[in-house]
């Protein structure tokens, strides 16, 4: 099957990258979920795993909507709005979601699993049926969108440092080949089922498409979670997206030893420097107080200063909290290092 989009000077003028919170939610539940193997994000998988059963999300909404295979409904990854749109700004384009939308795309993954699960048939019936309310009420949409934030809080947050800066070096490499290249070299290095050539763009095992059938210009969106597979997204008039392996992916889960503790202790005191070298996996007051030897109430001293710092960030899985290193703690540590 061969997919192509034709490029008018307007289309090309409009192509775009963005980073998007929801093409890391659908394609990495699915991984977490299919129990198939994967050497590249075990030690993600093994962290994570455990936390989004006990939540019980692996039998919930993400888990009627994101099958194990195939097509998953295109109004849970709604157009980006700019380079970089926060998951509140997504999960406010979901709950915008036209009722003859979701409706269509159900109809369509209806066709493709036999039938609906019975949350998604209620989403069905009556997608914004009622106005976000406590947790637990509101309308089928609503307890979606809360059931994708809990698996973001609990599966991505804690991640998101270390997997937002493969997505951005991803997208600072293309943008160079197309400033030092051209377009074309971008798509032909983008992914082997695309190419580039008489002003159109290919694209091999996709379904149909065209200009007919897509809206104007192109979203680029990298992915850490899709594999080795490209996925595509059209819902016109919004432009199409295409969500691709980023680069890297093969280095996001290898340890990062801190090279420049003694520097960084002298600043911090070493304590705090010990605490930040351990967040290496993201672990909560408990896990940390028995790897250092650190009394529970020392840990929770340093983690409150050094999360007002913004070299932590803590995130609630459970009964229990995550605390993570933050972006700015990561350049911290390699600005300090060899």
């Amino acid at each position: 099957m061969l997919a192509e989009l034709a490029f008018s000077a307007s289309d090309l003028a409009q192509m775009r990258f963005a980073v998007s919170p929801m093409w890391q939610v659908g394609p990495s539940f699915r991984l977490l979920t299919s129990g198939s193997a994967n050497p590249v994000h075990r030690p993600w998988v093994e962290q994570v795993r455990p936390r989004v059963a006990a939540a019980g999300l692996d039998r919930g909404w993400l888990a009627e909507l994101i099958p194990p295979s195939g097509y998953v409904p295109d109004f849970v990854n709604p157009a980006p709005t700019g380079p970089a749109p926060t998951l509140a700004t997504e999960l406010a384009a979901i709950l915008a979601a036209p009722d003859e939308q979701v409706r269509a795309d159900l109809d369509r993954l209806g066709r493709q699993l036999g039938m609906l699960g019975p949350r998604l048939r209620s989403l069905y019936a009556e997608p914004q049926a009622a106005l976000p309310g406590p947790p637990g009420g509101g309308s089928p949409m609503a307890r979606l969108a809360e059931e994708i934030e809990l698996y973001w809080e609990l599966a991505l947050a804690p991640y998101w440092a270390r997997i937002r800066a493969v997505l951005d070096a991803d997208v600072f490499h293309r943008a160079r080949q197309v400033a030092e290249h051209g377009a074309a070299y971008l798509f032909n290095d983008l992914h082997a089922s695309v190419s580039w050539g008489d002003n159109a763009l290919r694209l091999r095992r996709q379904r149909t498409l065209s200009r007919t059938t897509a809206g104007a210009g192109l979203v680029l969106v990298p992915s850490a979670f899709t594999g080795p597979d490209l996925f595509t997204r059209v819902t016109p008039p919004e432009p199409p997206q295409l969500a691709y392996p980023a680069r890297g992916i093969g280095s996001l889960w290898e340890p990062r030893p801190v090279t420049g503790a003694a520097a960084i202790a002298a600043v911090l005191g070493r304590s705090r420097t010990r605490l930040l070298s351990e967040l290496e996996s993201p672990a909560s007051t408990t896990e940390l107080a028995h790897r250092t030897g650190i009394s529970a109430a020392g840990v929770s001293q340093h983690l409150t200063a050094l999360r007002a710092a913004g070299l932590v960030s803590a995130h609630r899985a459970g009964r229990s909290v995550l605390y993570a290193r933050t972006a700015v703690a990561e350049s911290v540590l390699a600005a300090a290092g060899p």
